[in-house]
């Protein structure tokens, strides 16, 4: 479960991705086009080019 408080950053990415992407790769994601550290306790939502599912990015500090 994902404990959301007031002062955790929600990122979206507007552009759809590839559903099969792994782990990695949506870690790239974050660093390149978003411009963020995945490793910062922030959210990363990516959406399927679909529009039928969505990827949940968060690296727990604990």
């Amino acid at each position: 479960m994902i404990q959301i408080t007031p002062q955790m950053r929600i990122l979206v990415a507007v552009e759809a991705i590839d559903g099969r992407k792994g782990i990695d790769s949506l870690v790239r994601l974050c660093r390149e086009k978003l411009q963020a550290d995945p490793f910062s306790g922030c959210l990363f939502f990516f959406r399927s080019r679909r529009g039928t599912s969505i990827r949940i990015l968060v690296y727990d500090l604990c």
